[in-house]
């Protein structure tokens, strides 16, 4: 099995990190007032927590009973994870603060199912897989495929036992995180360098008046 660094530390491989950033390049520029709307699908981030929804209903169904609070409290911090990656894309095109807010929502949902997993595993005597275990190294790898669907992952998923399924879910997840702090970064800056879409509408209307004043000015 082949290398692999853990997207939880931050040393994950170049490819990954790059496809991240630009799929979040800054959408403002100064002549624009409404920025293009992002494509979320082919976001790396998007395509790791569907993923993990797909991953997380399916364990939820398999080992837990259908009477346990758990099972929504994980389906839900799952699904909030996809959901808000896709309104935050979404909101790009009117407020780089909205997409900021949801993308952190989707980030907060993530640490609370990562959590979750990990106190099945604890409460059971069941292992959580060190970072450089051949198992995880595995799924990390299978993690950086791009595109990512669940269908690298289904026979695992169906097949497995709880604890393998759940530390399969604990590995995307990380990794998941690592790049929705990458997207948060790259949205943080792009608010601080073009303002959001008040400023975006000032900026316009003075280089329309500066325009029309050029203009008139070589009649």
């Amino acid at each position: 099995m082949s290398k692999m660094v853990d997207g939880k530390n931050g040393n994950h491989e170049s490819n990954e990190n790059t496809s991240s950033q630009n799929s979040q390049v800054s959408h403002d520029s100064p002549s624009l007032i409404l920025p293009p709307r992002g494509d979320y699908q082919t976001l790396l981030s998007y395509q790791k927590t569907e993923v993990i929804y797909q991953i997380t209903y399916r364990f939820c169904d398999r080992f837990l009973k259908k009477s346990d609070r758990t099972v929504d409290q994980m389906v839900q911090a799952a699904r909030s994870g996809k959901q808000n990656i896709v309104e935050g894309s979404k909101a790009t095109t009117t407020s780089k603060e909205m997409e900021i807010k949801l993308t952190n929502v989707a980030r907060a949902s993530l640490e609370e199912l990562l959590e979750d997993y990990r106190d099945y595993l604890r409460v059971r005597d069941l292992p959580i897989w060190d970072k450089q275990s051949r198992e995880a190294r595995y799924v990390r790898k299978l993690g950086m495929s791009s595109p990512l669907s669940f269908e690298l992952f289904r026979e695992f998923t169906e097949s497995r036992s709880a604890d393998v399924v759940a530390n399969i879910a604990i590995c995307l997840i990380h990794q998941a995180n690592y790049l929705l702090d990458q997207q948060l970064k790259s949205l943080e800056k792009s608010f601080l360098q073009d303002g959001g879409l008040c400023e975006r509408m000032i900026r316009a209307r003075l280089q329309a008046r500066e325009q029309q004043k050029n203009g008139r000015g070589k009649v």
